[in-house]
């Protein structure tokens, strides 16, 4: 009877070694993934190379310029990272769409891509520190007297019908302002340049495309309407790569890099408190 009792003890033994041999590779290798994830800034060192997601049809952030290449916010921003990472840049150009998807599938190591932050993409991404600002405001020449909502009093402002700035100007405008609404940007753009109204409420990229344009009625930022700066986007569980970026974010705001692309791009200085 001793016999069969030892038998089955050491089956027992042999099948915990095994489980626990199991469980402790499974461990090993989920550890090596993690770690692999979590070492993606010694990855971009070693490989000398920085894969960027940038945008390639939203402009001034992003778009083909005349000789094909990339131009924009966003492609200086991403130079300038590699610049002071000290490897090579690869510019992927994507969409809205498929911008994180491309993060999350490895194909890309940043996203820098006019991105805005949420509670449902920090669910699956990290973000850096703001590297650009991205508003609804209301824009006047310096002629025009407006510094709040309440000075929209007796003036004539053009907004884009439906659009996030129509919506919210709805609620903050006094009764004595008159609103004109018009189909699309260039409807509001043409307005504001031809004299129909004196003041337009619009995205700070709309005002850049209206400077762009050199007018002798520049518009220039009177009071926010909303604000959502861009991030940079990046996997999740990259403390050395996210710890990095926001120090060269930090040093580009410190040393007059940011405001240097915001006046080429924008028109306009890097906002204070962002």
């Amino acid at each position: 009877m001793s016999q069969p009792r030892k038998e089955i003890f050491v089956k027992r033994r042999t099948l915990l070694s095994v489980v626990a041999a199991a469980a402790l590779g499974a461990a090993t290798m989920f550890g090596s993934e993690q770690s692999a994830r979590a070492d993606a800034l010694a990855d971009i060192t070693s490989r000398g190379t920085l894969r960027v997601a940038v945008p390639q049809d939203f402009p001034p952030f992003g778009s083909v310029g005349p000789d094909m290449a990339p131009a924009g916010y966003d492609i200086d921003m991403a130079n300038l990272i590699a610049t002071k990472m000290g490897v090579r840049i690869e510019l992927v150009p994507v969409t809205s769409a498929n911008r994180i998807p491309y993060l999350q599938t490895n194909k890309v190591d940043l996203v820098i891509s006019s991105l805005g932050k949420n509670p449902d993409r920090e669910k699956v991404i990290d973000f850096s520190a703001a590297y650009a600002p991205f508003f609804n405001g209301v824009f006047a020449p310096a002629r025009v007297p407006v510094a709040k909502a309440e000075d929209l009093a007796g003036k004539t402002v053009g907004v884009t019908r439906g659009a996030i700035e129509d919506l919210e100007l709805t609620k903050l405008a006094p009764s004595g302002a008159v609103i004109k609404r018009y189909e699309d940007n260039n409807g509001t753009i043409t307005a504001f340049l031809s004299g129909q109204v004196e003041v337009i409420a619009t995205g700070n990229v709309v005002a850049a495309a209206i400077l762009a344009r050199n007018p002798p009625k520049r518009p220039e930022l009177k009071f926010l309407i909303t604000n959502s700066p861009c991030y940079i986007g990046l996997n999740k569980n990259e403390a050395g790569l996210l710890e990095k970026v926001n120090t060269i974010i930090a040093g580009a705001k410190a040393d007059g890099s940011l405001n240097a692309i915001a006046k080429k791009w924008l028109g306009a200085e890097f906002p204070a408190g962002i």
